[in-house]
């Protein structure tokens, strides 16, 4: 998904009729790398992001606000010097690169205007932003500098004259005619793959475009250019022109691409994309709409998984030696068990106490609780007397029979654990927001699984809600994310007689189907809900997951346990294998 010169003049035609003529009004850096303009224009007021993030550099119009630093970072105070109060003149993309120029009108110390263009350079790990004078292209400055240690070829720094980066000898593909494309063609290596030619020849041709074009042309992107007839060439320069004049005619439709389960974005275009026409898409109003979208659900993904790895990495070590912790205490109880033959032991020394005598490092005694009398080798301490060896037996089998009786203890509690532990694992999987994982952390702390903080948490955060689904029959379904999500949903939320779904001794989401009717459920939703079950569960990748389900009055928590944690009877069982692609074709309640 690339942010690519087709993407750029689209953008460039918005921001032309969005804010020509507009004053800058504020500026402000969040992030290093950064820049918020508060632009004012036709009596509404506009938020411009610049970004030269290596991972995510972009530009378009915004309502989202990041909390600013105390103190600006010099590159924000020079931008606030040189464009505050400064009028935008024109916003242009040179050639069809990756480079959007805003030319600001301003007034200097002596009250003269001078006209100064503030550079976007979306290039990957080399975007920049930049300010130059625009009379004479001398940089004032810039948010990443580059120096002769960094780039030979091209310095960027204050006093320096600006230049474009190198072009690898593209050429514009909305000013090229046909002879010359097809020249070209001709002319470029025929082992190359066709998709190549346009990624390569072209400026901001992305490869999503390339493909595109050889998709309606009828023709495979990865076969080479030497397997093309003269009539399927003419089909592919004919698609790539068709394609460019939609651009020329600024005739652009933005649209997000998503998967079939609507949980991954595939791609996004402000042309058609007809390789995707059997996948969901969404439309959009502006450009900067859909990168917003784009860039938001990006960033917001990105958290949630910086957050969620921290945490699974935590959780991971906490269940690892928790594993170890319960083979520990399952060895010492094997040991234990065989604490009856210190009884024995005891028992045949103090029988033939009169025959034992002091001294003795072993006893062979016969066993007169077997029927076979066979003899048994005792071992003895020879500093001590007979019956000091019996009771050293007696207490060494009484201190093993409490000893089983703590590991018991013991073994339970680890295995509670590792089943709480397991259970938070998923519930990270299953966590689609920020407040979630915060809710996670938050319970993790309060069980003493992490440390905790002398800061706050914020009391303004609104929880957050289960999933919900409307099942084939119209029933509401809901799923829980997290501990806090499954109390609620079977503790506060669900009625006496709604029905409660969790796969069987296996960790996962509580489920609910309310039945507001009383009427029986039908089994199509029965079998929707325990796939829900199975799905956010450990199990989702199994077959035959066993799932129980029962009325909520059934379902109780015991005092003092763990969140999440319930006991439940009268159930029934349902063993189903989930199918992610069934699961996210039901409809999605509010």
């Amino acid at each position: 998904m690339a942010f690519d010169g087709i993407i750029i003049k689209s953008l460039i035609n918005e921001l032309n009729q969005t804010l020509y003529n507009g004053r800058i009004e504020k500026i402000y850096q969040p992030e290093t790398d950064e820049i918020y303009i508060n632009i004012r224009n036709n009596r509404n007021n506009y938020t411009l992001l610049l970004s030269a993030n290596a991972n995510n550099p972009r530009i378009y119009l915004t309502k989202l606000q990041k909390s600013n630093p105390t103190i600006p970072p010099n590159f924000c105070m020079l931008l606030r010097k040189h464009l505050t109060k400064g009028k935008i003149l024109s916003i242009r993309q040179p050639l069809m690169e990756r480079i959007i120029e805003i030319d600001i009108s301003t007034m200097n110390e002596l009250g003269d205007i001078e006209i100064k263009t503030l550079i976007i350079e979306i290039m990957g790990r080399h975007s920049n932003i930049i300010l130059i004078y625009k009379n004479n292209q001398k940089i004032i400055d810039s948010i990443k500098r580059v120096g002769s240690n960094m780039s030979r070829y091209r310095q960027v720094l204050p006093g320096k004259k600006y230049f474009y980066p190198p072009s690898q000898n593209k050429h514009n593909p909305l000013s090229i005619n046909k002879e010359d494309a097809k020249k070209l063609l001709e002319q470029f290596p025929s082992i190359k793959k066709i998709e190549k030619f346009f990624i390569e020849s072209f400026t901001g041709i992305s490869p999503l475009i390339a493909r595109e074009i050889c998709f309606i042309s009828g023709i495979d992107g990865d076969d080479s250019i030497e397997a093309l007839t003269e009539k399927q060439k003419k089909y592919l320069l004919n698609s790539f022109f068709d394609i460019m004049q939609l651009i020329k005619a600024h005739h652009f439709s933005p649209i997000i691409i998503y998967n079939k389960t609507q949980t991954n974005i595939i791609a996004f275009s402000v042309i058609p994309l007809r390789q995707y026409d059997h996948l969901p898409q969404k439309s959009f109003l502006t450009t900067s709409n859909l990168l917003e979208k784009f860039y938001y659900e990006k960033d917001k993904l990105e958290r949630i998984k910086q957050k969620s790895s921290d945490l699974l990495h935590h959780l991971n070590n906490k269940l690892e030696r928790s594993y170890k912790k319960l083979e520990v205490q399952q060895n010492e109880y094997k040991k234990s068990q065989k604490a009856s033959i210190y009884k024995l032991y005891g028992e045949l020394i103090t029988a033939n106490i009169y025959s034992l005598k002091k001294g003795l490092d072993t006893a062979i005694l016969s066993n007169f609780y077997s029927q076979k009398q066979e003899k048994i080798k005792i071992p003895l301490n020879p500093n001590l007397t007979p019956a000091q060896n019996a009771q050293k037996y007696f207490k060494k089998y009484n201190k093993s029979k409490n000893a089983i009786k703590q590991l018991n203890t013991q073994i339970q509690n680890t295995k509670e654990d590792i089943y709480y532990l397991e259970s938070q694992i998923e519930n990270l999987k299953n966590c689609t927001e920020l407040e979630e994982i915060q809710e996670i952390k938050e319970e993790l702390k309060k069980e003493g699984y992490l440390a905790k903080s002398n800061k706050k948490s914020s009391k303004d955060s609104f929880p957050s809600t289960p999933l919900h689904f409307i099942s084939s029959n119209g029933f509401d379904i809901y799923v829980g994310k997290n501990n806090r999500q499954n109390d609620f949903l079977t503790l506060k939320f669900a009625s006496e007689n709604d029905l409660w779904f969790h796969t069987k001794n296996i960790p996962g989401s509580h489920v609910i189907i309310k039945n507001n009717t009383g009427k029986e459920i039908p089994e199509k939703t029965l079998l929707e809900a325990a796939s829900l079950a199975a799905y956010y569960s450990k199990s989702r990748n199994s077959n035959k997951v066993p799932v129980d389900y029962t009325k909520v009055k059934y379902v109780k928590k015991i005092k003092g346990a763990k969140p999440g944690m319930v006991i439940y009877e009268n159930n029934q069982t349902i063993y189903i294998t989930p199918e992610k692609e069934k699961i996210f074709l039901l409809k999605k309640g509010n």
